[in-house]
């Protein structure tokens, strides 16, 4: 059995090593993106005027006023002192010709006391640039910067196959790094002293069994997320009876025009309040996210600075229709069904938001480490290739020896 599964954990780790080393390193940026890309471009975030803010809800209106073209679709409502409004757009339809119009940005930064624009940029464009370096990483990490043809999703495919490989991969590991109950203290220890190959064994051993818990829930978490609707939801439902997402509602009214989009900010957010109120919850509106194809806003409830979620499973959002108010559902962390839980608390563990700080500290240090043991593995794998082909040549190297010593 042990041979058996030697061979399974080599030809996964190799399958799997060049996809886990991106993205373990990528994933240890990105425990911190919103901190890295500030301090990166202070320009892009840091307000430049002194004095009080304007509402967001006339700042978005402003921008679209200053640029047609524009529609936006994910609005902050409040910021940190000092710090610039940053929102997501859309192209609008060009009446003239019934297409959109082409934009190279699709995030503005402004500056909330007087609303000019400080930045503009294409969130998760392929680009090294400074201004998109953070946002690349992300984008790399969750997508590959595979397409999605025919309705698949190539890079999250991926990904989460990769996932199912690894934490087969991970389990198989953890009986090989144990043999026998007399050799556990080996399993845990590293060979400092000794350096070379002895060293770099044990860290691909040793390294893996004491993060073994970790691995696993980032590899599990890795297919939850990538595969959540095809694979995952379905499974779970034959436990659980999964609430539908209240982010595939639609309003059954007709599109807003770019007037009556403008005052239905300020009606949702006062709507949203209300509705927070009588679900039980204190938060505040925090961002207005616009779903123009389905008519309806997402309304996040949070404080200002807790846009990120913080400790626990994350943000409450209501889904509301964009020209009654009407509240069309909730997804509020902690509510529903044992599946509908376990489905929201994916990211936050993947993440490590989950228990905050020490969360995120963790799982950066994880993605380093996963780089590491897809490194060591590749490593020992080649000495061993090495020395099995030394070892196949010198049978044949002895026979002729033998030829000549005879003939």
């Amino acid at each position: 059995m042990r041979p058996l599964l030697v061979r399974l954990h080599r030809w996964f780790g190799l399958a799997t090593a060049g996809f886990l080393c991106l993205a373990g390193l990528t994933g240890a940026v990105i425990a911190w993106d919103h901190e890295l890309d500030e301090a990166l471009n202070p320009s892009y975030f840091h307000g430049r005027t002194p004095g009080q803010p304007l509402p967001a809800t006339e700042l978005a209106t402003r921008l679209e006023a200053a640029d047609p073209r524009v529609q936006v679709t994910y609005l902050p409502l409040s910021t940190d002192p000092g710090e610039t409004l940053v929102v997501r757009v859309q192209p609008r339809l060009d009446p003239q010709t019934g297409r959109r119009y082409e934009l190279d940005f699709n995030e503005v930064s402004l500056d909330p006391v007087t609303g000019a624009i400080q930045g503009r940029r294409q969130w998760g464009a392929p680009s090294l640039a400074r201004l998109n370096l953070i946002p690349f990483l992300y984008q790399l990490h969750y997508t590959l910067f595979l397409p999605t043809k025919v309705g698949i999703n190539f890079g999250a495919w991926t990904m989460g196959v990769v996932g199912i490989v690894w934490l087969a991969d991970g389990l198989i590991a953890i009986v090989l790094a144990f043999p026998s109950l007399k050799s556990w203290r080996k399993s845990f220890a590293f060979r400092v002293r000794r350096g070379g190959y002895a060293l770099t064994f044990d860290l691909h051993r040793s390294g893996g069994a004491w993060l073994w818990g970790l691995l696993t829930v980032v590899a599990f978490t890795s297919i939850s997320m990538n595969l959540s609707r095809p694979v995952v939801e379905p499974v779970v439902s034959l436990f659980s009876t999964l609430t539908p997402s209240p982010f595939f509602q639609h309003a059954d009214g007709k599109p807003l025009t770019q007037d009556e989009l403008a005052a239905s900010r300020t009606r949702i957010v006062a709507a949203a309040a209300d509705a927070a109120r009588r679900e039980g919850l204190s938060a505040p509106p925090g961002a207005l996210l616009f779903m123009p194809a389905a008519g309806t806003y997402g309304v996040g409830l949070f404080e200002p600075g807790n846009d990120h979620g913080g400790v626990g499973l994350g943000n409450p959002w209501l889904v509301m229709d964009a020209r009654t108010g009407k509240l069309l559902g909730a997804q509020v962390p902690g509510r529903g069904s044992a599946g509908d839980v376990f489905l929201q608390a994916q990211f936050p563990l993947h993440s490590g938001r989950i228990v905050g700080l020490p969360g995120r500290i963790a799982i950066s240090f994880t993605g380093l480490a996963v780089a590491i043991l897809s490194v060591t593995g590749l490593l020992i794998w080649l000495k061993k290739a090495r020395a099995r082909r030394r070892a196949a040549k010198a049978p044949s190297k002895t026979v002729r020896s033998r030829e000549r010593t005879t003939g």
